[in-house]
C-alpha cells in the first residue's frame, strides 16, 4: 500500500485541499473486523487509540461517506484517509551528485530525508525534490535507503535505464549463494560505514533473517529455523574507539535491515538505532516526534549512525566501470570526534 493522489476520487466535504488520499484494501481474511482494528492490524507504527483519532479525522469510503471506529469492514472495500502531510517541501534540502550522465543520476541522499512519498512525509522526499529540480524528466529510485541511512542512491533518467540497473541489482541477489555455499562474484559491490556501540569482530557474519512479530510490523529478527532469508555481512573494523567503533560493512545479500540486525546481533547495534538499539519503543515515538529527552540520551545521536559509503558497479548501460563514493556526513564525523576526545 502506498500514499497516493487519486484523481477518480472526489474530495469530501471539508477535507482540506492539501490532503493526501491513501486507498487501503480489506484483504479477505480481514473481513468483518472493526475499521479501528483493521487499521492498527494493517497500517504501521499505529495503536488503538491513534487508529481512533485516524478515523475519527479521515477515514471516508470512496463515495465520500465519513466512517466510525465501530464500523465493520467488508471483503475487498476501500478505506479512503484524506490526511494532510506534515512536512513541507523544504527548499534548503540540498541532494549532492556524485555521478551524473544521460542514464543515471547517483545522489549523496542526506539523512533523515525518505526516498518516496509517505503518510507523515510527502514532499520532504528524494522523489518529490527532484521532481521539483527536473520537471521534464522521468525519474525513478533504482533502489532505496532507509529514511535514517545517508549515502550513495542510484536513479534512474530514463525507463532502459531503471529495468537494466535493477537487472543487474536482481543479478547481484542471485550472484551470493546461501548460507555456506560458494559465492560469485558480485557485479555490484556494497560498502556501508557504521558508528556501533562496542566492537565487532571482524569476519563473515552468516545469520538468516525473518519478520520479527513486532507490533509495529516493521522488525528483523535473526532466526535458526528452516526457510530463514540467507544474509551475509563482512565486518572490519577501521577504528577502535573503546565503547565505540567505526566499523566497514561489505553488504553480500540485501535483506531489509540486514547490517543493523546482524552488527544487534555481535552485541553491538548502530549508536541511535530506534528499532535495534536499546529501546525499540523509541522508533514508534520517534515515527510521531515525540522523543523524550531520555530517549535521546539513550541513543546520543536523533539518527541511526549507518551511512552507504561506496558502490562499485559496471554501468548497466554503457559498460563503464564505477566507483561512487559519498563522505561520511558532518553529524556523523562530529561524533566521532566527540568520542576521541572523551577518550
Amino acid at each position: 500500500m502506498k500514499w497516493q493522489e487519486d484523481n477518480s476520487l472526489e474530495r469530501p466535504d471539508g477535507v482540506s485541499p492539501l490532503a493526501v488520499v491513501r486507498l487501503v484494501r480489506v484483504p479477505p481474511e480481514l473481513a468483518g473486523r472493526r475499521l479501528d482494528v483493521f487499521l492498527t492490524e494493517t497500517l504501521r507504527n499505529t495503536s488503538r487509540t491513534r487508529s481512533q483519532a485516524i478515523i475519527e479525522n479521515s477515514a471516508f469510503s470512496v463515495s465520500g461517506k465519513p466512517l466510525r471506529s465501530s464500523d465493520r469492514v467488508r471483503a475487498e472495500d476501500r478505506v479512503a484517509l484524506w490526511r494532510l502531510p506534515v512536512d513541507q517541501l523544504d527548499e534548503d534540502i540540498v541532494l549532492p551528485i556524485l555521478y551524473e550522465d544521460e542514464h543515471l543520476l547517483v545522489i549523496d541522499k542526506p539523512a533523515p530525508l525518505t526516498v518516496h512519498p509517505s503518510a507523515r512525509h510527502y514532499q520532504a522526499t528524494v522523489t518529490k525534490v527532484l521532481e521539483g529540480l527536473r520537471p521534464t524528466e522521468r525519474i525513478t529510485l533504482i533502489h532505496r535507503l532507509d529514511k535514517e541511512t545517508s549515502g550513495v542512491l542510484l536513479i534512474a533518467r530514463t525507463k532502459e535505464a531503471d529495468r537494466a540497473f535493477k537487472l543487474l541489482l536482481e543479478h547481484r541477489s542471485l550472484a551470493v549463494m546461501g548460507v555456506g555455499k560458494p559465492r560469485a562474484v558480485s557485479p555490484m559491490a556494497k560498502t556501508y560505514l557504521a558508528i556501533t556501540w562496542g566492537v565487532p569482530p571482524d569476519g563473515l557474519v552468516e545469520l538468516a533473517l525473518e519478520a520479527d512479530p513486532h507490533p509495529l510490523r516493521v522488525k528483523m529478527r535473526v532466526t535458526h529455523k528452516t526457510g530463514g532469508m540467507d544474509s551475509a555481512t563482512r565486518f572490519r573494523v577501521i577504528e577502535d574507539l573503546g565503547d565505540y567503533a567505526l566499523v566497514e560493512c561489505q553488504l553480500l545479500t540485501g535483506r531489509q535491515h540486514q547490517i543493523r540486525v546482524h552488527l544487534a546481533a555481535l552485541g553491538c547495534p548502530v549508536v541511535g538505532d530506534k528499532l535495534y538499539g536499546p529501546d525499540d519503543s523509541c522508533h514508534a515515538r520517534g515515527s510521531d516526534g515525540t522523543l523524550t529527552a531520555d530517549d535521546l540520551r539513550k541513543l546520543e545521536l536523533p539518527r541511526q549512525a549507518l551511512h552507504a559509503h561506496r558502490y562499485q558497479l559496471r554501468h548497466a548501460i554503457t559498460g563503464e566501470e564505477l566507483d561512487l563514493k559519498a563522505p561520511l556526513p558532518d553529524e556523523l564525523s562530529e561524533f566521532l570526534d566527540s568520542v576521541r576526545q572523551s577518550r
